[in-house]
């Protein structure tokens, strides 16, 4: 089926959206492994089965971007993993000391990854894209976040413009999207040929949108874009996919310890982890969720909320799966040999079979109930 095919098609619509968090993305890897595999066996379909068979519009900020640009273009879940243990060290390629005052990792590696993978001329309008795809990233020149699709339907994607979204590379978008400030230096993207015009982008995960499954469902849905998806628990399933919350609490911080130095670092943190809660609330709250962790103390999972909001006003099914980073988190996984420290960072990268640990262990949760009536 071709993507023009995708979006006009009746059927029931999927979405998956995936997390932002560096190479803790390892988790949602193993995740969406075992919702290939779980596919394959409920569809009846075999190896040549891959989730853009399955998924209308696949979302993604940062790490889940280059996944999701992975899935978009067909590739089977143990290439990305393969492609993520053989090049995650290579993505965190140390900057040198005098640059380290303004990033801490080169990012000549990962461009010339993606160039190679993805390749140096497909572009965001690509054929080669099998679903619709949305990547996030925050033009730091606009001070605005940009939610970038394919969706040929879009204003910024008709091809009669001049600054035409669908006509820029592919593995660069990508790279904004991953451009996380104090780990990458930002990515430079011109727009338009008669009248060029530079941007400056930095990572997604620096808006509200690092989870971007509530922005994907807008984008499906809302008037503007003009995909006009219906809504309803029976016609529209968001899967939603993190990479570990990782909330960094701290009984004994006092005001002073609050300097410049301690705001770089745990700002961007602070960030994602406030917005990827943002999105999954909205979520639960206007959609039927049939799995998700516990939010709050105050809110739980609101898995139950049915009995105070009849089914029939909800917008779509809805499926959260994440790992929460604590040692409580990691015990209740069946993880207690797992050390926090050891999985919490964006550049783990000495602990990769330890987040796919984490991964295989919140995979394990995935089950065919979730997708209900969307098989």
């Amino acid at each position: 089926m071709t993507l023009a095919q995708k979006i006009e098609a009746t059927h029931p619509k999927k979405i998956l959206a995936l997390d932002g968090g560096g190479i803790r993305g390892m988790i949602t890897v193993e995740v969406l492994k075992q919702i290939e595999t779980l596919l394959r066996k409920e569809l009846n379909r075999g190896s040549d089965f891959v989730l853009a068979d399955y998924f209308d519009y696949i979302a993604g900020t940062s790490t889940g971007a280059i996944i999701a640009a992975c899935l978009s273009l067909g590739w089977p879940v143990d290439k990305i993993r393969d492609f993520y243990r053989s090049s995650g060290a290579k993505m965190f390629d140390k900057a040198s000391l005098l640059k380290r005052f303004k990033y801490s990792y080169e990012d000549e590696e990962l461009k010339g990854l993606l160039r190679q993978e993805f390749g140096q001329n497909t572009t965001l309008g690509s054929p080669d894209l099998k679903t619709l795809l949305m990547m996030v990233m925050r033009n730091a020149t606009t001070d605005s976040p940009w939610p970038v699709s394919n969706n040929p339907n879009a204003k910024y994607n008709d091809k009669s413009r001049d600054d035409c979204n669908l006509n820029l590379p592919l593995w660069q978008l990508v790279r904004a999207s991953t451009a996380a400030p104090t780990y990458f230096p930002p990515e430079k993207i011109t727009l338009g040929k008669t009248q060029p015009y530079p941007f400056v982008f930095v990572d997604g995960g620096i808006t509200m949108y690092n989870n971007p499954s509530f922005q994907a469902f807008l984008m499906a849905t809302v008037g503007p874009y003009k995909l006009n998806w219906q809504t309803g628990v029976d016609k529209l399933l968001i899967v939603s996919i993190g990479t570990g919350a990782n909330a960094e609490a701290n009984a004994d911080l006092g005001p002073d310890e609050m300097n410049l130095i301690y705001n770089a670092k745990s700002i961007p943190s602070a960030l994602m982890f406030a917005a990827l809660n943002e999105q999954d609330l909205l979520c639960r709250v206007f959609g039927k969720c049939v799995f998700g962790h516990e939010l709050d103390s105050e809110i739980g999972d609101l898995i139950d909320q049915n009995r105070h909001w009849p089914t029939a006003a909800k917008l779509f099914t809805y499926a959260r799966y994440n790992a929460e980073l604590s040692v409580k988190g990691l015990t209740d996984l069946g993880l207690p040999h797992i050390q926090p420290a050891q999985v919490q960072q964006l550049d783990s990268i000495k602990y990769v079979d330890e987040l796919s640990e984490v991964g295989r262990a919140v995979a394990k949760k995935v089950a065919p109930e979730h997708f209900g009536g969307f098989i």
